[in-house]
């Protein structure tokens, strides 16, 4: 009996790893010949450095970057051999690297990001993932292109400061002195977002806010990220305006596209770089789970991402949630869901559930790995 244990993150109490753990070691409570194989899993939001190295027995290396406001921190990247590195924009470029009164998307920049790009390059990276939740920005990746090493310049030709009020008074990009090493090097944004640019679903509207923009702000926002994607049209033949996707956290894909980035489903790329496919050959099972399973769930995340491989490869997948709305499941029995449960054993608070996480899935895992066996020693019965 081989079950695939392919959690993401229970946010606030359990890293994707510790799930998958945790996971594992109930199946095998349940049925100790059993192969548990763990394989934490991202959606290209935070926690993806550390799911895909924990799955691909990877190691991670401390680097020197810039946070939003340019204070020098540092933060990790991913190798995961074979030339790929993998790097989280929040790192470097996060809400949580903020005070809830440092938050001001006028001021925060993108730089930071750049300068993980250029550490993956300089560990020799032929391919680069690029995880872009979390973002603190909507500078559109200003501050990552000046980093790569284009110059954005004003009118009088010098370089515009950092932020999404640098932007208006952006007159020219050029890309002469860009890092050489990425036109031999594939950057693959890890994101499910479809917001264009600008407009009503563009990045200042939709996500302005969150990054501490007032209502007032968003027309100004709006205007410089405009004023950004004109200038790409008109000096690198880039039209990134109402492009599906460009407005990814704060518009850094729309910049990113002009050194040759290409924005690609999270939980499509997390499980292909998994070979995921190839891990669901020979399962009977797959156990997945996150923190609230709800209507978000089915749209992008990690377990519509599991559920529409394991479906193809008629494996079936068992849901396991910190809590589960039970109303919201429907489309995801659509999908290929076999069942979900809520890991709590009884009437408890938020707190004592996060404290007891670990127990709580691991015992949840070990019921339904119980159940399940239960359910094919019947189904043999039945048939002899």
């Amino acid at each position: 009996m081989k079950v695939l244990c392919a959690p993401d993150s229970f946010k606030g109490s359990l890293s994707a790893a510790e799930a998958a753990a945790a996971m594992a070691a109930g199946v095998m409570r349940a049925a100790p010949r059993a192969q548990a194989r763990q394989l934490p899993l991202a959606d290209g939001g935070e926690g993806t450095v550390a799911a895909l190295v924990a799955a691909r027995g990877g190691t991670t290396r401390k680097v020197a970057a810039r946070d939003p406001l340019d204070r020098p921190i540092e933060a990790v990247i991913g190798l995961l051999g074979g030339g790929v590195v993998v790097i989280e924009m929040a790192a470097a470029s996060g809400l949580p690297l903020l005070g809830l009164k440092e938050r001001d998307p006028f001021r925060t920049g993108t730089y930071g990001t750049g300068q993980l790009i250029r550490a993956a390059l300089d560990q020799g990276a032929s391919e680069i993932i690029l995880g872009v939740g979390g973002s603190a920005t909507v500078d559109g990746g200003a501050g990552a292109l000046q980093a790569l090493g284009a110059r954005l310049l004003d009118g009088a030709g010098q370089p515009i400061p950092s932020g999404n009020a640098g932007l208006a008074d952006l007159a020219t990009i050029d890309l002469s002195d860009l890092d050489p090493r990425l036109r031999a090097a594939r950057l693959r944004v890890a994101c499910d977002v479809r917001n264009p640019l600008v407009g009503p679903d563009g990045a200042a509207a939709v996500f302005g806010p969150q990054k501490g923009a007032r209502p007032a702000d968003i027309p100004v926002l709006e205007a410089n990220l405009a004023r950004l994607a004109a200038v790409l049209a008109r000096d690198l033949g880039i039209q990134v305006a109402d492009l599906p996707g460009a407005g990814a956290a704060g518009g850094l894909t729309a910049g990113l596209l002009a050194v040759g980035a290409r924005s690609e489903s999270g939980i499509e790329l997390v499980l292909e770089t998994l070979a995921f496919d190839r891990e669901l050959d020979g399962a009977t099972l797959v156990l997945t789970g996150e923190g609230r399973l709800d209507r978000q769930t089915a749209q992008g995340k990690v377990i519509s991402g599991v559920l529409s491989h394991a479906r193809r490869a008629r494996v079936p997948v068992v849901a396991l949630g910190g809590s589960v709305r039970a109303a919201d499941l429907g489309p995801l029995y659509g999908t290929g869901l076999a069942a979900a449960f809520p890991i709590t054993d009884g009437p408890m608070s938020y707190a004592k559930a996060f404290t007891r996480a670990a127990g709580l899935l691991r015992q949840a895992s070990e019921r339904v790995t119980r159940l399940w066996l239960a359910a094919r020693q019947d189904g043999r019965a039945s048939r002899e």
